[in-house]
């Protein structure tokens, strides 16, 4: 394992028992996040939560999406939400995997969690997956009432590449004008097809996510006719960073991590939404690498926690006490 003087040393001790990350075999891939997630779900408590498990329409023709809706048990009224997309490099993961982070957020917040069961690729690249998540909240908006949801609360959020579905997610419901996001969470996000930040550059065998990973995830997401960084013909809802108008979007809060190759591109997307006059809340944690929240007992991971939980409190109103 390579050695970076900056990483914190609770997770340094940790890095050796965290799995490889070989992005080019996802058989083995997926196999290995499915066995970590039986074991971390297993004797999962829901106590003083809900959950719903709802089928729902697809955009078009497309096959329909599960949702795992999460709610307080002792809900009264109309709750804030937010919609919650898994990370995964595009290719592996499941909405599943996210119960813990979805149960904590009901039980530290009080409010409503919806977790998007969308498409994989490289067998659905863009624009399925994309699609999938706006299926979702357009979903969630158009049935607010029946599924106990405030329609005027709605913060839309993700890890990771879920973190690059959520950011095009919010600017296709920008665009679209049907559904007012009225908050985005945007952790560690990926963003940028064109891998030329310096951190990108740079990190090419940091643990768990690294530039080989990052160059096969882009590949399998934007599918077989792809040109590489220097297609003109990305979308913004695929690598929102290639977006040139970022104004009026909703307040942000996004995070990056120091040893991270997706960290530059995240900064400059928050400094650009700040520059188009988005209320923004930027955090770059030192010492940490992607993904290192998994090392859950370290200082800088709970703190990392604490601080997204609060923006979101903020972002979507909610008066509960500070964290």
């Amino acid at each position: 394992m390579p050695q970076f003087p900056t990483l914190d040393p609770e997770l340094a001790a940790a890095v050796t028992m965290l799995p490889e990350g070989d992005f080019s075999d996802l058989a083995t891939s997926r196999s290995t996040l499915n066995g970590m997630v039986d074991t971390l779900l297993a004797g999962l408590s829901f106590d003083g939560v809900r959950l719903q498990e709802l089928t729902v329409p697809g955009s078009g023709g497309d096959p329909d999406i599960d949702l795992r809706l999460f709610t307080p048990m002792d809900a009264e009224g109309l709750l804030p939400v937010l919609l919650w997309i898994h990370g995964g490099g595009f290719a592996v993961g499941t909405a599943e995997s996210c119960d813990p982070y979805c149960i904590d957020v009901v039980r530290a917040l009080g409010f409503a969690v919806v977790s998007v069961d969308y498409r994989l690729a490289p067998e659905t690249p863009f624009p399925g997956p994309l699609d999938d998540c706006y299926a979702a909240l357009i979903y969630i908006h158009s049935h607010a009432d029946e599924l106990g949801i405030d329609r005027d609360r709605i913060a839309v959020g993700g890890q990771s590449a879920g973190g690059g579905l959520a950011a095009g997610t919010t600017l296709k419901a920008r665009d679209e004008g049907v559904v007012p996001v009225a908050f985005q969470l945007l952790e560690i996000p990926e963003l940028d097809d064109r891998l030329n930040t310096v951190s990108m550059t740079e990190f090419t065998d940091t643990p768990l996510w690294n530039r080989p990973n990052a160059i096969m995830s882009w590949r399998y997401y934007l599918g077989e006719t792809y040109a590489g960084p220097e297609d003109p013909d990305v979308s913004i809802y695929a690598a929102p960073s290639r977006a040139v108008d970022l104004t009026n979007l909703p307040p942000t809060y996004l995070c990056t991590m120091e040893l991270d190759p997706l960290r530059d591109e995240g900064i400059e997307y928050a400094l650009r939404l700040l520059q188009a006059g988005v209320s923004v809340e930027l955090h770059s944690f030192p010492g940490t690498f992607h993904g290192s929240g998994m090392v859950a007992t370290a200082e800088v991971s709970k703190r990392c926690v604490t601080e997204s939980l609060n923006a979101l409190k903020r972002g979507l109103r909610v008066l509960a006490p500070t964290l």
